[in-house]
Parts: C-alpha cells; sequence; structure tokens
C-alpha cells in the first residue's frame, strides 16, 4: 500500500493538514475494493483528486475512467449521456449512442455533482448500484455494466433529501464511504505552501520570475476566508503573475486583487431589512398622498364658494379659508383689501396645458370629489362657459379651446358630454 506522502508527490497535492490527510488515507484504503465512494466539500477544495486516487490504486485501473459533470448536463439528455439511447428514440438520435455506463464497463465513473441529477436519473442509477443493470433511452432490453462509482457533491445532501430533491436510498447507496475534504480557510498552514506553487508553475508557464508575498502579506493569506477555495487562491495568484512588474508583493497590492468579505455584495440583515424599508417608504408616500388629496378636496369647496353667485371672499366660511390657505402662515390672519367677485372658472395657461393629456380633464374640478348640489352647479357653470366661447367664436372649437385654456380634444369631448 502506497504511503499517504507518496500519493501527494505523484498527483501533486499540496499541503499537510491533518484533515486533508485523512481524507488520502481513506482514499488510499477503500481503493482495492468496489464499494461506492461520496466525496463531500465545498466547491474548488479539490474534489476530483479523490477519485482519481481510488481508481489509480484499485484493479480497475486498466479500464477506462469517466468523469462526468451532472450539473453540466441539461436534464434532458443527461439519460442518454448515461445510459445511452436507441436510434429514434427522441427528435435527433439518428443513431444508436453508448452510454458512459455501457463504455466504462470494467472502469470507473466519477460522477461530479452528483447532488444536481433530476430525479427520474436518479432511479436509473440506483438500479446501476442495487444490480448493476440499465435500459438505454427508447430500449426496453436491459443491459449488465461493471462499473465502480465515486460522487461527489458540494450540496448538503441531507437538506436535499428533505426536501425532496435527492433520493434517501441513492444517498445512503451512494455513501458508503463518506471522504470530507476541508476548506482551504481551515488549512491554514496550506495556503502559502499552495500560493508559493502556483506562483512557480505560473512563473514557468508564463517565462517570468516568480512572485514574492511580503510578511504582511503572507499573514493576510492566511487570514482571509477564500470562499473558493483553491480555485480562487489559483487564480489570485495568476493575475498577481501576469499584471504585476514589481515581484514583490506587498500586502496592498494583494488586497487590490481580493474582495473584502462582506463588502462585495449589498447585505440583508436577518432577512427583513429590506422588507421593512420598503413598507416604511410605503406608508410614507400614502401619508403625502392622502394629505395632498384633502388639500385638494378643500381647495375645491372653496373655488365652488367663490362661484356661486359671484360671491365675495369676506362671505364665505372664515374656517375654509383658514383650512386652505391658514398652513403657508399659520400665525397671522388672512386679509382681503378687495375683496374680489369671481365668475369664471380658473383656467391652466395654454402653455402648462400641453402637458395633460386627454383623459386628465385638469382644468375641471372632479365631480365625483365634492356634494352632489355642488357638482350640478358646477356642470352649469361649464355648459354656460362653453356655449359662451364657442358663441364669440363662431364655432370655432380651436379658438373656443384657446380662450377656455383647454386642449381641443377635452372641448370636443365637453360638446359631446353636454350634446352641443
Amino acid at each position: 500500500m502506497e504511503s499517504v506522502q507518496s500519493i501527494k508527490q505523484r498527483f501533486e497535492i499540496i499541503g499537510n493538514d491533518p484533515k486533508l490527510n485523512r481524507a488520502i488515507e481513506k482514499a488510499i484504503q477503500v481503493a482495492p475494493t468496489d464499494i461506492s465512494v461520496l466525496v463531500v466539500g465545498e466547491s474548488g477544495v479539490g474534489k476530483e483528486s479523490i477519485p482519481r486516487i481510488i481508481h489509480s490504486l484499485s484493479h480497475r485501473k486498466h479500464g477506462k475512467y469517466i468523469a462526468v459533470n451532472c450539473g453540466a448536463i441539461p436534464e434532458g439528455t443527461i439519460d442518454s449521456e448515461l445510459f445511452g439511447h436507441e436510434k429514434g428514440a427522441f427528435t435527433g438520435a439518428t443513431n444508436t449512442r453508448e452510454g458512459y455506463f455501457e463504455v466504462a464497463d470494467g472502469g470507473t465513473i466519477f460522477l461530479d455533482e452528483v447532488g444536481e441529477l433530476p430525479l427520474t436519473t436518479q432511479v436509473r442509477l440506483l438500479r446501476v448500484l442495487e444490480n448493476g443493470e440499465f435500459i438505454k433511452v427508447g430500449s426496453s432490453q436491459v443491459q449488465k455494466t461493471n462499473v465502480r462509482i465515486v460522487a461527489a457533491t458540494n450540496v448538503n445532501m441531507f437538506d436535499a433529501i428533505e426536501k425532496g430533491k435527492f433520493r434517501e436510498d441513492l444517498y445512503y447507496r451512494l455513501s458508503t464511504v463518506d471522504i470530507t475534504l476541508p476548506p482551504l480557510r481551515d488549512r491554514k498552514d496550506d495556503i502559502h505552501l499552495l500560493f508559493r506553487k502556483f506562483a512557480s508553475d505560473f512563473a514557468h508557464k508564463y517565462k517570468m520570475p516568480p512572485i514574492k508575498l511580503s510578511d504582511e502579506a503572507v499573514q493576510f493569506l492566511q487570514r482571509y476566508r477564500w470562499s473558493g477555495n483553491i480555485r480562487q487562491l489559483r487564480n489570485v495568484a495568476e493575475q498577481i503573475s501576469v499584471l504585476e512588474t514589481n515581484r514583490d508583493i506587498s500586502l496592498a497590492t494583494l488586497q487590490s486583487y481580493l474582495p473584502m468579505e462582506g463588502s462585495t455584495l449589498p447585505s440583508v440583515v436577518g432577512g427583513k431589512k429590506s422588507e421593512s424599508d420598503f413598507a416604511t417608504e410605503r406608508d410614507i408616500l400614502y401619508k403625502v398622498l392622502f394629505d395632498m388629496k384633502s388639500d385638494l378636496n378643500d381647495l375645491k369647496k372653496l373655488t365652488l364658494e367663490l362661484m356661486k353667485n359671484g360671491a365675495k371672499v369676506q362671505d364665505i366660511n372664515p374656517s375654509l379659508i383658514q383650512k386652505v390657505y391658514g398652513s403657508a402662515n399659520n400665525d397671522s390672519e388672512i386679509v382681503f383689501e378687495e375683496p374680489p367677485r369671481v365668475n369664471v372658472i380658473p383656467s391652466v395657461q395654454p402653455t402648462q396645458q400641453t402637458d395633460f393629456d386627454d383623459e386628465d380633464d385638469h382644468n375641471f374640478l372632479d365631480a365625483e370629489t365634492v356634494e352632489e348640489e355642488e357638482t350640478l352647479s358646477l356642470e352649469a357653470k361649464e355648459l354656460e362657459l362653453i356655449k359662451k366661447a364657442l358663441e364669440r367664436n363662431k364655432g370655432k372649437r380651436k379658438a373656443a379651446a384657446d380662450e377656455l385654456g383647454i386642449s381641443e380634444r377635452t372641448l370636443y369631448r365637453k360638446i359631446k358630454q353636454f350634446d352641443l
């Protein structure tokens, strides 16, 4: 049996972390058997190394080794990829095709991201694990295969089982032996070793001197969380190797290539902050709108009082005047030096009315927000004004509309409404 150290050298695995060594030991121990293995670990920790170790140390090492990324194959074609299909089984199936389980007979199949398999495919896979049988898509003939299955996942399988996304019986068939690879943040002493290895590899690849970190940069490197694990570390080493002309890398330079933890994405505290903020803003907006509606209704009532029989301002209810205009200066009393007489409806200037569409009759009061008797009086005034404007302009709607301060289209609608 090969030692852990020799396996590391053979497969270029860097690090001396006890958890990493234990994972490699388990892979060496299960390799001579045919039991199924499930490799568990976060994305980017190097789970693909374990199946290669198992295959190379097993009696199947001369057979085929096929790695399949289950998450990269569309759901509609994954059964065909794994188990093959017969000619005419579906649109585009012009020939009979062998699947991976048929091609890898006598070898090993590595199912990466096995947690992404559709439930229908999981049923087929369970049958292979139980008795080595499978059926091609579009066929009724049962075929046999002798394949060693090693699977890997970065999802919590128990959560997936609870949510009905993964079959519990399949999980226990796959995980006869679990091998867990630790995340990079739990291998602090290995981080700098890996970085130096990557820096050396890229220096050789791009034919340039290797980069070297300062002591402060090394300490920061080891404290960093590395959510992308080894894959992220390798990418950072490559970026710095290519982009930096100065091969001595300071802490500030290293930090410029690493997003600060928790600062790159907006956060939600307790999952309620965003909803609460929106609710508060909505309540404020509703209050403003209701206040505006109330003020507008008061203004309409005051306008109607002014219109009735050419009333003088001082004859109008003082409390209503104070309510409409008092907010502008609450400490002063409203005084009218020359009480005006109002006989016409205030109109919007022609330059302003072009901003309104024909559906919003902003030049006439909304009849639904005032009392019934006031509405009838207002309609009578409208009718009277429209008649006079048409008479003065000899029936020319455009001229009459300009005089009234409304759009021609609105005037046309009023003419139809009053049957003029």
